[in-house]
Parts: structure tokens; sequence; C-alpha cells
């Protein structure tokens, strides 16, 4: 919405909320998401090139202001990262062919992610891998479809060292193919007009993602459990303090 009101590319840092049913090592009710959101953009990749600059940013920064830290924890970050890009149906591909593990539909679990980053490791020596053209159904409403196969989408998921940290992609900018879409979702339009507003008077091609902070912080530290990362972690059994 900030995007069509003409500010182009806006990013926000704060905590989101989420009825998260899994009491695991990555997975919090309460969290802090670093977002990104902007215009006028051809596709999804300009989206990918602009997070990889962030993580090689992040990287150098931490090189040079937190070595201290850094070298506290053994951890050496590379100066410069080459992220690959793969789409899901690959993905499912090596994990199949290379170690015999089939994959849910249209996304891939825990253990294939740790998999297909062994494989990404192995193959190009990086920690990152973009997944890449997930399926419409998998997607959420807004996503915008892909060119060539309307059976998916403009999306991707960024893995890091086994686990997801980032989700985005690029956004449905029209009003009529959006309303449409939402109602294919089952969804009634006139639920959305505080967001379907803003889209009627022009919307240009968009797309956003979302980084979890407590999962890079956790990867770029190789802690064991995603609390260690979080200063009061909230989760199905922790409320207090």
């Amino acid at each position: 919405m900030m995007v069509g009101a003409g500010f182009e590319r806006v990013f926000e840092i704060g905590h989101a909320y989420r009825a998260e049913f899994h009491n695991t090592w990555r997975h919090l009710n309460e969290y802090i998401s670093l977002d990104v959101e902007m215009g006028f953009i051809k596709d999804e990749f300009e989206l990918m090139n602009l997070e990889e600059g962030f993580i090689n940013y992040l990287f150098n920064h931490l090189n040079k202001v937190c070595k201290k830290e850094l070298d506290m924890y053994k951890i050496d970050l590379p100066n410069e990262v080459f992220i690959p890009r793969i789409t899901l149906q690959e993905t499912h591909e090596i994990l199949l062919n290379k170690y015999n593990k089939k994959s849910p539909i249209g996304n891939i679990d825990a253990e294939g992610e740790v998999l297909i980053s062994k494989y990404i490791k192995e193959k190009y020596n990086c920690d990152f891998v973009f997944l890449t053209k997930y399926p419409v159904s998998k997607i959420p409403m807004y996503t915008m479809p892909d060119d060539e196969n309307k059976e998916l989408t403009k999306s991707f998921d960024l893995i890091y060292d086994g686990l997801e940290i980032t989700t985005g992609g690029q956004r449905i900018n029209d009003y009529e193919i959006l309303k449409v879409n939402i109602i294919k979702f089952g969804l009634n339009p006139d639920d959305f007009d505080f967001y379907l507003e803003t889209f009627k008077h022009g919307m240009p091609p968009h797309g956003g993602f979302a980084i979890g902070l407590e999962r890079l912080t956790m990867k770029i530290l190789k802690l064991k459990n995603i609390r260690e990362a979080t200063l009061i972690p909230r989760d199905m059994k922790r409320l207090s303090p």
C-alpha cells in the first residue's frame, strides 16, 4: 500500500505474531521480521538480487564491526556470496535422485532443507540457495503467477545452511486480476476492501520479502536453538516474562 502511495521502496523492522503450532528448535510465536517491498520491478529475480546484496553487505559489516564476537563463536563469514537459484521442481528431483528423499507436494520439509543445503554446499561452496517457482496452491493469493506456467508463481524462499530464513516474491499489481484471485482462493473480496482500494488507482509492478531476524542470527552464529538468538522467547510453552 505504501509502494502504491508513492514511496516506491519501503522497509520495516518489527514484531510478527503467528499461531505457530510447532514447538521445535526453529519455531517461535513471536519474532522480529525484516520486511522489504519495492515497486517498478521487472520480476522476482530483482528481489533476489537485492537480498543477495544485503547478505553481502551484512557479512562485510559484521566482519568489520563484530570481529571480536565472531572470533569468540569461531565464525568465519565469507566476504562475498553468490547465491544459486534453482526451481522447486529441480529441488525435488535432486532430493529424490541423490538422497532418495521424497518431498511434500509444493514444498520441501525440514529434512529436505538440510539435504538441499548439503548439495548446494558441495556443488557451489555456498551456504545459501534460492528456491523458486512455488505452485499457486501453496502461496498467498496476492502472489504473481509465472509467465510461462500459470500453475506456478513468481515466488522464492531463501535457505541458509539448512533452514528457510526468507519468503518473498512478486505481487499481483492489477486490481481486477487480484480480485479474481481472491475469489479463487475461496475468500470474499469485500473483506479486503482496505487492501484492494489502493489497487483501484494504479499500482506498479512490485514485490518484496521478509527475513526472520532470529533465524538469520541463529545461522550466522551456528546456534542450536532459535531461543538462543531471542531476547525473550515466545512459543507454545512460554508467555512470560
